[in-house]
């Protein structure tokens, strides 16, 4: 094995604190990543790693050394890039990870196309609302809906996401029609907690360019986008959500929009990924066709 075979190992097991993640996502065994650190270690005369029966850490040998690895394997990736960017077709392995709503509705039945497109790109499509550390899981690429921490990561915004309010016709029947916010506290909703924090939002609107929000009655709290339409479809109260969801259930009048003047401010959608000098030429594509999709389903 080669040295720089041996940096980009060691970096993942630093990065993923663990031998088994690190083969995991390197695709190769477990005794291979272990064989190649005690080659490494054994190559530079110190120990680089502190193992423990439930972890396994840097030591401050190892911990200078992974900063020098991380430059060296991103020189030689960069380099290699050069010459490979316009050679042939964009070929390997792909792991992305989405919201599940929109990877449902709006990626997967337009993956084919895709795939078609770039013969030898394969696609692995993680769907879920949970924080994703992309090193650690060894993820490529990750789409984000709604305000970002700084996560050190390269941004690369994908559109917005339009917000309405809705309710099922049999709600509206009960309770009446909400024509603007100074209706709402007679009314109920469905409320969104968040699945990290589990803090409920708040009824938002834009009024006078401004954001402003309102705490609503509700008996009912669900923790995910798609638990949050199916009591909205049960009429359980009135819900906001991104237009693209609910818009065949609006179509076959199971939903109906309410106070369309009075909606939340749209939500930025982010492509989130490793900062690299040249990304994959198979995520550059993937990044540009899925802009392109997104921009078809919400525009």
């Amino acid at each position: 094995m080669d040295r720089v075979d041996l940096f980009r190992i060691f970096a993942r097991v630093v990065e993923t604190a663990s031998f088994t993640k690190a083969a995991d996502t390197l695709k190769m065994p477990r005794s291979t990543v272990s064989t190649a650190v005690q080659e490494l270690e054994s190559r530079l005369g110190t120990r680089l790693l502190a193992r423990t029966t439930r972890s396994v850490a840097p030591t401050p040998d190892g911990m200078a050394f992974y900063d020098h690895c991380k430059r060296l394997v991103a020189d030689v990736e960069e380099a290699e890039a050069l010459f490979r960017h316009d050679r042939g077709n964009p070929r390997g392995l792909l792991r992305v990870d989405m919201p599940g709503r929109i990877g449902r509705l709006l990626v997967a039945p337009a993956l084919p196309v895709f795939l078609d497109r770039y013969p030898e790109i394969g696609i692995e499509l993680g769907v879920t609302d949970r924080a994703i550390n992309l090193i650690e899981d060894g993820i490529d690429c990750v789409l984000r809906v709604g305000p970002l921490s700084d996560s050190g990561l390269i941004a690369r915004r994908m559109g917005e996401l339009a917000i309405i309010n809705v309710a099922s016709p049999a709600y509206l029947a009960r309770h009446g029609v909400p024509h603007s916010p100074a209706d709402l506290p007679e009314h109920e909703a469905v409320h969104y907690g968040s699945p990290s924090s589990g803090r409920v939002e708040a009824w938002e609107w834009m009024e006078d360019d401004r954001t402003r929000a309102m705490d609503l009655p509700g008996r009912v709290s669900v923790n995910s986008a798609e638990t949050l339409v199916a009591c909205c479809l049960a009429g359980l109260g009135l819900i906001q959500v991104p237009a693209y969801d609910v818009r065949h259930h609006i179509a076959a009048g199971e939903l109906v929009e309410v106070m369309p003047r009075y909606r939340a401010e749209p939500m930025p959608m982010t492509l989130l990924y490793p900062h690299r000098k040249h990304l994959s030429r198979r995520l550059q594509v993937f990044a540009d066709w899925l802009e392109g999709i997104m921009a078809q389903a919400t525009g």
